[in-house]
């Protein structure tokens, strides 16, 4: 690394007149000034993620002091959060950010809660909140843009149609290529269609998955594609007369994950991580989706 400042030419023409022994010194004091130091010293402050800190329960450096700030978007639909509350606690993702903020040393009364849509968490730059919550699939093109933390569930995709629609009858990836097919926008559902269904027609894309179940009733798509949970859902309560045809396969070995969503670099990023391998590891995410998730069971897998 060189140094160009004033100081340090006149440093060293200084040098050329001084004293072996204290030359030594003046060239031990210029290496110091220019190497260079760590993000937190030059910065003026520490971060959790830093070498030499900790993740201090309840100490974290967050968004506002002594407060932990989660977002997911709204609606926010069941069976991931309860009755559009996610300050409730009730539903999957509602009791997965309070047992992470727990882990992290901060109660419910410390936990805000804000709105945030669903691809506004995952865009590229500042964010507003200390972690998102809101089935956002890791993968390494939103990786460029965001930090998440290691999965808090493992996913599978779902198909679904009208009971008394031809799709219903569908039993192969093959069939699944002459149906239309829709998607919300944004969402690994939607990448799932287009590439490892790879349709004839091209998909139906929605900002919200309310509008691609209207467009499923209306009979403007014969299948709609969604996350297993959330396909449960839809049949059970929402959509009654559908039907889950099927799910679509894991990819590859590694599974499709959730995970929480933190802003590029961010200090909590290791240290949430660490919250939620703890939970994985002591087995409350597991008691957790077996209280929330319980009807996402088997479902026929489309091949």
């Amino acid at each position: 690394m060189r140094c160009h400042s004033p100081a340090m030419h006149l440093a060293l023409r200084a040098i050329r007149r001084t004293a072996p022994a204290a030359a030594a010194a003046v060239l031990l004091a210029l290496a110091v000034g220019c190497a260079p130091q760590p993000e937190d010293q030059a910065a003026g402050a520490s971060s959790s993620g830093s070498a030499g800190t900790t993740c201090a329960q309840g100490k974290l450096v967050t968004k506002s002091a002594g407060k932990l700030t989660i977002a997911t978007d709204s609606p926010a639909y069941e069976p991931w959060f309860k009755d559009d509350k996610p300050a409730s606690g009730e539903g999957f993702e509602s009791a997965v950010a309070y047992a992470v903020a727990k882990q992290l040393g901060y109660d419910k009364g410390a936990v805000v809660w804000q709105s945030v849509p669903f691809n506004k968490a995952f865009a590229p730059g500042e964010k507003t909140f200390d972690f998102d919550i809101n089935q956002v699939s890791i993968s390494n093109e939103r990786k460029r843009a965001v930090d998440f933390s290691s999965g808090y569930y493992d996913v599978r995709q779902a198909v679904i149609a009208l009971k008394d629609s031809k799709a219903a009858k569908v039993t192969s990836i093959a069939d699944l290529r002459n149906v239309k097919l829709g998607a919300q926008v944004g969402t690994t559902s939607l990448d799932y269609i287009n590439d490892v269904v790879k349709p004839k027609q091209d998909p139906a894309v929605y900002a919200k998955n309310d509008q691609a179940k209207s467009a499923l009733k209306n009979g403007q798509v014969d299948a709609i594609v969604v996350d297993l949970p959330t396909a449960f859902y839809i049949t059970a309560a929402e959509v009654t007369d559908a039907k889950i045809v099927g799910q679509l396969e894991n990819e590859g070995g590694t599974p499709e994950q959730f995970g929480l969503v933190l802003y590029k670099g961010s200090a909590l990023t290791s240290c949430v991580t660490k919250a939620v391998d703890s939970l994985r590891e002591d087995g409350t995410l597991a008691k957790i989706e077996q209280e929330w998730l319980s009807d996402a069971v088997d479902a026929p897998v489309l091949k």
